[in-house]
């Protein structure tokens, strides 16, 4: 095991308390922490409505669910994020339309998603990757439904709107490692009252007039506590991204590794610190024998598990990017750690 790992959650007494809390209460399923998590969530990025639900992934599909996804439709996604997209896809039974990515910003391609657009588009779904916006808006204006998937982007700002505010639907996930975690866990929020009505009644099953298949996805009490504790802490966890991203910003000026960089008319959280470079493997393996875990921050694209070709952008994102660890229990003695051995093996 690394001795400085690549992400790790941030969490203190205040987690603990919350959840002690819901234990000692004896209410544990589906509840009032529940219904607080979904309406603090909905206030922050300023919509309607908020459902939260069992993880990211029940988040999307219910989100495509909620648009009248089915089969033979089409579903356009970036080649260059995680598979939970694809599998959410194909819950609906619907077809995943893959779209080349920007190399430099990691979103997708506006341009690419135009060439890519059939009459059997249902929904374009729009990662903001490693925590800076994409194109949301130009993307809205093709005329398609636009799920934003903002796993990796809660508090980040595309033209001074919240991430999560500018698509039909937006999708959450809180995972151990995401922004804010609750363990797993998930929220689909959006402006549409008969799309949230539509999730709501997906999400579970039970007491229902009629035997339409639904889902087992509601969220804990125990994860909406943490969840609450953790929303509160946001904006710290958050200025600690920054602050960090900015070390390695100065650090890193005049070598061969590349920064990322960030629109002025976008506020980055730095959810992941991509770099740069030509000698990938040359950084990964020589912080696997320092002990700290850089890391590729895509397992594959996705073109890649579906064997086709045609994402040169994807393709480079993939072959000449690292990402650094960052996150806001990454403390002052691991970053200088992080910082001397970047700076020894890139002199």
């Amino acid at each position: 095991m690394p001795t400085i790992p690549h992400s790790r959650p941030t969490l203190d007494q205040a987690e603990v308390d919350a959840v002690t809390s819901v234990l000692q209460s004896g209410q544990l399923a589906q509840g009032e922490k529940v219904l607080h998590f979904e309406q603090a969530l909905a206030s922050l990025i300023g919509v309607g409505g908020a459902v939260a639900v069992s993880s990211g992934t029940a988040a999307l599909h219910l989100a495509l669910l909620s648009l009248g996804v089915g089969e033979n439709d089409e579903i356009a996604i970036p080649s260059f994020v995680c598979p939970a997209l694809l599998n959410a896809i194909g819950y609906t039974r619907a077809a995943p339309v893959l779209v080349d990515v920007d190399p430099t910003s990691f979103n997708m391609d506006a341009g690419d998603l135009r060439k890519r657009l059939t009459g059997k588009t249902k929904a374009i779904i729009v990662p903001h990757m490693f925590g800076l916006p994409a194109d949301i808006r130009e993307i809205a204006t093709l005329g398609i439904p636009v799920i934003e998937d903002c796993a990796q982007s809660l508090g980040s700002r595309y033209q001074g709107a919240p991430a999560g505010s500018l698509g039909t639907v937006s999708v959450f996930s809180f995972y151990a490692t995401k922004v804010i975690c609750t363990g797993e866990g998930g929220m689909i929020a959006t402006n549409d009252g008969r799309v949230l009505e539509r999730i709501k009644d997906l999400r579970d099953y039970d007491e229902k007039d009629d035997n339409l298949l639904r889902f087992n996805y509601k969220m804990t009490e125990m994860q909406a506590a943490m969840g609450l504790a953790q929303l509160r802490k946001l904006p710290a966890f958050i200025s600690r991204r920054r602050a960090i991203a900015r070390q390695y910003d100065e650090c890193l000026q005049g070598t061969a590794l590349s920064a990322p960089g960030c629109p002025p008319d976008r506020e980055h959280i730095y959810y992941r610190y991509v770099v740069r470079t030509e000698r990938c493997t040359e950084l990964l393996d020589a912080g696997r024998e320092a002990g700290i875990a850089y890391r590729r921050p895509v397992f594959k694209p996705l073109h890649r598990y579906l064997g086709i070709t045609g994402y040169p952008g994807a393709e480079e994102a993939f072959d000449e990017t690292v990402s650094l660890p960052l996150y806001p229990s990454l403390s002052d003695i691991e970053m200088k750690t992080i910082l001397h051995h970047l700076q020894s093996i890139l002199k």
